[in-house]
């Protein structure tokens, strides 16, 4: 290591073998620069699109239980609020925490003929995809179904950290070239955002006849006709306001069926990822250095100034999206009288995502990435015009919003992260191999925050007196319903966006790190050749 370093910083003298052998070294590594820049930096649209398909169906899944898993656990498999609490924040939480344990062990892994990464990713899938079926299966028995659910969502959220966590760090190992990184995080987020697009979309159409008014109209007329004079309210478990064991087979059926659907496209998309991306070394990795351990590695990041900024402004920011989407069917359901067009309403927010990914692309590379996420606040005055004044017209220009402010908050921390780890390997030159745990403790911090928000949030539907599998709710449902689409995400963007003004990465800064890098690089490769 200091004979490398020697060769590296001391001149040699004119006509000796080391100089003759260094200027040899320095054309080649001129004509396999340029050779590289053009065909192994460059990455293919090809090789982009395939990564960008390895993500595809995690977000279809993802974007299917974030819109109807409460709605589901509630009304369908009828367990009640505070189980249902109990099943997200639980679930939610050792997803997180098998984030850190998924960072230690790639770190500790060796690389293999397909990668360091790969591996994770093909091994993991077959699991997933049963967990993910058996998550959406209402089992025979009644008592003890919370842990049926509780456990697959469980294992669910580990699987797919087993996945997530390799498949986001891979960016740092398509290429060493931020452009290329952000274009293929950008195909990669269009895909992600295609992915909710369709996932919701298609759970949308298929299960929207399990959430529809009749049933309820029906059952409220024959209870009304039965039971003349009883209070509706102090009866919770009034069988007059709960849907017919007919419905509720088709019900079981229909959700059932769209989850059998989103597995099948986890085989094809993955076997389509496998055959179209390679994994690559990055040549800082070969610097003299030792690759230092997981937990003092996690003690580095979280001294890092903008890896605190990022992770912290983003707990929030994603803690109030998701909160918007698991909550937003019920609102419709419960508390807006849009029952009947909840499915529509969710297809035109991802579809006004997925037409806005392009945009925030243009945005951030003309105007930065930090100015940027301030796009994310969008959504605030129309979640909160949406509670207020509660009418079709308004629901569907919150939905075109909303979407607009959805595809900033998932592709901003994930163009941002790359600029993080660059800037800590600059600060930190002898540290090697920490990409995974900046990637998993991002994930681990952005999912306890989501975890802890919907558990509270199904908790306050359970203060507020919500009834599982009741056609209609009481006010304080409503109420309750109304705050936790508008006032409290509203808050939490507020709170995160202030944090990130805090992000000292700025466009300039970044510039600087990739040039630093860059000469970095090009020793390496030197030194390489010179060997």
């Amino acid at each position: 290591m200091v004979g490398e370093r020697e060769a590296e910083e001391a001149p040699s003298a004119p006509g000796s073998p080391s100089a003759t052998s260094e200027a040899s070294a320095t054309v080649l590594l001129q004509c396999n620069g340029t050779h590289k820049s053009k065909t192994g930096e460059k990455l293919s649209v090809y090789s982009k699109i395939c990564f960008a398909v390895g993500g595809f169906p995690n977000q279809v899944a993802s974007s299917a239980s974030a819109f109807f898993l409460q709605i589901y656990l509630l009304d369908i498999a009828q367990i009640s609020p505070f189980e249902t609490s109990l099943v997200m924040s639980i679930g939610k939480t050792w997803g997180g925490i098998t984030d850190p344990v998924v960072g230690y062990l790639i770190n500790k892994g060796k690389w293999t003929r397909i990668g360091r990464l790969m591996p994770w990713m093909i091994g993991c899938t077959p699991f997933m995809i049963v967990s993910y079926f058996f998550l959406w299966f209402v089992p025979p028995f009644v008592t003890g179904r919370v842990f049926w659910y509780l456990a697959f969502f469980s294992l669910y959220q580990a699987l797919t950290t087993c996945f997530h966590v390799p498949y986001s760090t891979l960016t740092m190992f398509l290429s060493t070239d931020q452009k290329e990184r952000d274009s293929a995080t950008a195909y990669r987020m269009t895909m992600e955002v295609l992915g909710t697009l369709i996932g919701a979309a298609l759970q949308g159409q298929i299960v929207a006849s399990a959430h529809t008014s009749d049933h309820c109209i029906l059952n409220n007329m024959t209870w009304n006709m039965t039971e003349n004079g009883t209070d509706l309210h102090r009866e919770p478990n009034d069988s007059g306001f709960l849907q017919s064991p007919a419905f509720q087979a088709h019900a079981k059926a229909v959700y059932m069926m769209a989850a059998g659907i989103i597995g099948g496209m986890y085989l094809v998309c993955t076997a389509v990822f496998f055959i179209g991306v390679r994994e690559k070394e990055d040549p800082y990795a070969k610097r003299p250095g030792k690759v230092i351990s997981f937990f003092r590695g996690f003690r580095l990041s979280m001294t890092n100034r903008p890896y605190l900024s990022l992770t912290a402004s983003f707990l929030f920011i994603s803690a109030a999206v998701q909160l918007e989407q698991s909550n937003f069917v019920l609102f419709c359901t419960h508390a807006g009288g849009l029952q009947d067009h909840f499915q529509n309403l969710v297809l035109t927010i991802l579809i006004s995502a997925v037409l806005s990914i392009p945009f925030w692309q243009w945005f951030l590379q003309r105007f930065g990435k930090k100015m940027a996420a301030f796009g994310i606040s969008w959504m605030i005055p129309f979640a909160v015009m949406l509670v207020t004044i509660p009418s079709l017209t308004v629901a569907y220009v919150v939905a075109v919003t909303s979407g607009v402010s959805i595809a900033a908050s998932l592709l901003l921390p994930w163009s941002m992260l790359p600029d993080v780890v660059d800037n800590f390997r600059l600060e930190n030159p002898q540290a090697k191999g920490l990409e995974p745990i900046f990637y998993s403790s991002y994930v681990f911090f952005t999912r306890m925050s989501a975890g802890i928000a919907l558990g509270i949030s199904t908790l306050c539907l359970e203060f507020s007196g919500y009834r599982s599998g009741a056609c209609k709710q009481s006010e304080g449902v409503i109420v309750t319903l109304k705050l936790l689409i508008g006032a409290v995400p509203a808050a939490m963007i507020v709170i995160g966006l202030l944090i990130l003004v805090f992000y000292p990465i700025t466009e300039e800064r970044r510039k600087e790190t990739e040039r630093a890098l860059r000469m970095m690089r090009s020793r390496t490769r030197r030194l390489t050749l010179i060997g």
